[in-house]
């Protein structure tokens, strides 16, 4: 497998349901092209309403959610089941291959609990990924949708494991230096003489001064924070674009005349 055809796209669960017909026949042409996606999805919004649904309590604790044995399951069962198995549901439609897989199956995603583990309970941070499985299973002709569950060194523990901090181990293992992140915005907005423009390409230092400012506000600082925690190991730059945008993977890989590119 080739870096330069493969590309890791990170989708939070909530975006991936609401992306059109049409996003889903790019991917399927992309492929046919001989470019190699990989997904990788998260589902938070989904998961907070089955845990209430259920009765289970459930707190954040530094954007991370707070994950005992009970939360736990409903993780796994959300993520792995009920989301992972719609994308790939959704990516057949459009006459494309998909195989649905979590951190757990083949030993995808190794964890380690994260440093603050006493007080935020079955949380992980990636400590390996096998990628040989990933190439495989694009070798023969399949979109990997991976499901962010790791699984501790024992093989026995599970761990609750950030989608966009799994997105970027996934690609840094994989040689990707692009990943795109697929939301429900065009990119980061800056206010030029009274209008919203998106900002073709900004770095991470510049980020943080314009969250310090107030330039980045709101709904978009969550995003874009996600978007630098993807940027580690080989990957260099992340693209942040609106699923919603006809042909928009292709305008990134092609063209990249979209979305806004954010660099070390």
């Amino acid at each position: 497998m080739n870096p330069n055809t493969c590309f890791v796209m990170k989708c939070g669960g909530s975006t991936l349901a609401a992306l059109p017909d049409t996003f889903f026949a790019d991917l399927k042409q992309l492929q046919e092209e001989g470019m190699a996606p990989v997904i990788v999805h998260g589902g938070g919004p989904a998961i907070s309403r089955t845990l209430e649904r259920l009765g289970i309590e459930s707190e954040f604790v530094g954007g991370l959610r707070k994950t005992d044995e009970a939360v736990l399951d409903v993780v796994e069962m959300v993520l792995a089941g009920q989301i992972n198995k719609e994308i790939v549901r959704r990516i057949q439609l459009s006459g494309a291959r998909a195989l649905g897989l979590s951190g757990v199956d083949g030993h995808l995603m190794r964890a380690v609990p994260v440093p603050n583990a006493d007080e935020i309970g079955w949380v992980g941070d990636i400590s390996g990924v096998n990628s040989g499985l990933i190439r495989q299973i694009m070798e023969i002709g399949y979109i990997p949708v991976i499901a962010p569950i790791g699984l501790g060194e024992n093989g026995s523990q599970r761990f609750n494991v950030n989608a966009d901090t799994a997105a970027g181990a996934v690609a840094s293992h994989l040689g990707v230096e692009r990943m795109i992140v697929v939301t429900d915005v065009p990119g980061i907005l800056k206010t030029v003489n009274g209008e919203k423009t998106v900002l073709p390409v900004v770095t991470v230092a510049e980020i943080g001064e314009m969250i310090q400012s107030g330039e980045i506000y709101g709904g978009m600082i969550p995003k874009v924070k996600a978007a630098i925690q993807c940027i580690q190991g080989v990957v260099r730059e992340v693209v942040i674009v609106n699923g919603a945008e006809p042909r928009v993977l292709s305008k990134v890989l092609k063209e990249g005349s979209v979305g806004t590119r954010i660099v070390r």
